[in-house]
């Protein structure tokens, strides 16, 4: 507030601003009404003190103490008061404003907000404990009995609780400009509800012929629903001053009460209470609310954009009343205009009768257990169009643990599902590229001998019959040096087509490199074996030259049963031997192993 001033012009004005304000405040509570044993039924100066101390930079507390102490010996004694009993007075409302202030500080050192339940919690707390410390005080220098210790407490602690809040609200808002940057609409608003206050109020405490003095409750209240805290704490102070002048004066209902003044004043004094009780609390709930009430309006509209960004709706079964409510975002998962009416049955019925009948009991188990859930299905939307959806949720129960309703979200994962379905492909058109031979189309050697090593974990363990053999084509250098690679390429290819052709379908072949290949023979004796075997030779050997011109061919064939190897290599290394021992007695035939 006085930032560009110099450092001892500043505290001057402190000290000015204390003294003229306290002396001004305290000379007319003195005057206007009083109280048993000459004090007053309001103490503004101490309200007043404490919003200066909790306004100003803590090193000018000091000067502005000194302020305080000045002109309220000054306004005590121009009353009628002792100079001793005066500065016993001045010492127990110093003492009141430390306190408060420590309280108000200790704990947390930040700016005390009145729009803030919690701190307005504190504010009354510390308002009350820095009264009774002062009426203490003062009570132990007069040396007077309970009425005057209540009377200083209640006019002490009004006086903070009426006059702190609006003084400390309203520099506030010139400080930070709120106030003159507020729209003009709102200005005249709050002008005409406190005028409106200040009227109601003169009405009612002019008179005492009708007892309306709640219209100034009703009046505050709308101060407070309308203007917040500064409304209702603005309206209170508006009501002290006019109710406490006029009650001074002998007008209003609470003059009019038969019985001893001290009654009268903590009659006005309750009533001033019970008002503040009633209005700042309210006014700084109505806060939260409408502030909870923005962040929710906030978060819902964050939900809807997330939820269509996601493409993620939710939806909710009312189990009791057997009704669904669907998002914005689910309608358009449907295919649907938001506010569709829709029903349960209807919701169900949506996916394809593939998956509906999943669909049920996925949640009628859900609703039993209690569990949440999860499952994915595909809708049949209202265009016409299949759309692949997934659904979390879980199960809200009410009194007695028992299902209540079923909350849950759809998420169109089409995409998703057809990204997967051409990974999936891509994946395995890349495995199947990865365990072919090019040439052949047959299994290469990789994936024939992964497969020979799973056949002889089977026939290792649980006794299935195993047979291997191994055969080359007869002579292939010399075909590939008469007739060319390609011719030999060729030869190679109608090889593997004879063989395969010859084979049983449980059985495999596979090249395994050049012109050798390899026959899995599996669920097959030694004489099974031996019989597919030589029926592959004699394909090969009937059926390679009779067509597209291709030079003859034959095969050698080395066969091995399975017996007791602890690998593929070994197995594979006995239909070799046997193998070469069909080529060393001429090739074009079959031998098999010892």
């Amino acid at each position: 507030m006085t930032r560009s001033l110099p450092p001892r012009v500043e505290a001057i004005f402190w000290l000015l601003l204390t003294a003229t304000g306290y002396f001004l405040l305290a000379s007319l509570s003195l005057y206007a009404t009083k109280g048993a044993d000459n004090i007053a039924a309001v103490w503004p100066p101490s309200g007043y003190f404490l919003a200066l101390l909790l306004l100003m930079p803590a090193r000018w507390r000091i000067a502005s103490f000194t302020g305080m102490a000045a002109s309220s010996m000054a306004a005590n004694m121009l009353g009628g008061t002792a100079f001793a009993m005066s500065a016993a007075f001045v010492l127990a409302n110093g003492v009141e404003a430390a306190v408060a202030l420590w309280l108000l500080r200790r704990r947390e050192p930040g700016e005390l907000s009145f729009t803030a339940p919690r701190d307005v919690v504190r504010f009354c707390g510390a308002a009350l404990a820095a009264s009774f410390v002062g009426a203490g005080i003062a009570t132990l220098f007069a040396g007077t009995g309970f009425d005057f210790f209540l009377s200083w407490l209640t006019t002490v602690a009004l006086g903070i609780l009426i006059v702190t809040p609006p003084i400390v609200m309203l520099a506030r808002l010139i400080v930070s400009n709120a106030f003159s940057n507020a729209p003009a609409g709102m200005k005249t608003e709050a002008t005409a509800i406190l005028t409106g206050a200040a009227a109601i109020t003169a009405i009612c405490f002019s008179q005492s012929q009708f007892p309306v003095n709640f219209l100034p409750y009703v009046a505050v209240i709308v101060a407070s629903y309308r203007l917040g805290p500064f409304g209702a704490a603005a309206g209170i102070l508006i009501v002290t001053i006019i109710a406490s002048l006029l009650t001074a004066q002998g007008f209003g209902p609470i003059a009019a009460i038969d019985g001893e003044p001290k009654v009268k004043i903590f009659f006005l004094q309750f009533y001033l209470l019970s008002m503040l009780v009633v209005a700042l609390p309210l006014a700084a709930l109505l806060v939260v609310q409408r502030r909870l009430s923005r962040r929710l309006e906030q978060s819902n509209r964050w939900l809807l954009q997330a939820e269509a960004a996601a493409l993620v709706g939710h939806w909710r079964v009312d189990l009791v009343h057997w009704t669904i409510t669907w998002s914005d975002q689910s309608y358009r998962i449907h295919g649907l205009e938001p506010g569709i009416p829709v029903d349960v049955d209807y919701s169900v019925k949506q996916y394809v009768a593939e998956d509906r009948l999943a669909v049920r009991k996925i949640l009628a188990e859900a609703v039993r257990t209690g569990k949440p859930f999860e499952f994915q299905g595909r809708i049949l939307r209202a265009d016409g169009k299949i759309r692949h959806v997934k659904s979390h949720g879980s199960i809200e129960t009410g009194r007695g643990g028992k299902a209540a309703a079923i909350f849950g979200t759809v998420q169109d994962v089409t995409e998703t599902v057809e990204n997967a379905r051409i990974l999936e492909a891509a994946r395995s058109a890349a495995e199947r590229v990865a365990n072919t031979d090019m040439l052949t189309g047959l299994p290469n050697r990789r994936h024939t001998l992964a497969s020979l090593e799973k056949a002889l974990a089977g026939a290792r363990d649980h006794g299935a019959p195993l047979a291997v053999a191994i055969f080359d084509i007869d002579h292939f250098k010399r075909i590939n040096d008469a007739h060319g690679h390609a011719v030999g390429d060729d030869v190679i290819r109608r090889v593997a087509q004879r063989a395969k052709a010859a084979l049983r379908d449980a059985d495999m072949l596979g090249r395994i490199g050049g012109e050798e290949f390899v026959c899995i023979l599996q669920r097959s004796s030694a004489q099974a074996a031996e019989i597919v075997a030589e029926r592959v030779r004699k394909a090969v050997e009937a059926g390679t030259a009779a067509e597209d011109d291709l030079p003859n061919a034959t095969i050698s064939v080395g066969l091995a049963v399975y017996d007791g190897e602890a690998d593929v290599e070994e197995l594979l290394h006995r239909a070799d031997k046997a193998l070469y021992v069909a080529k060393r007695e001429g090739r074009n035939r079959l031998r098999s192993a010892a």
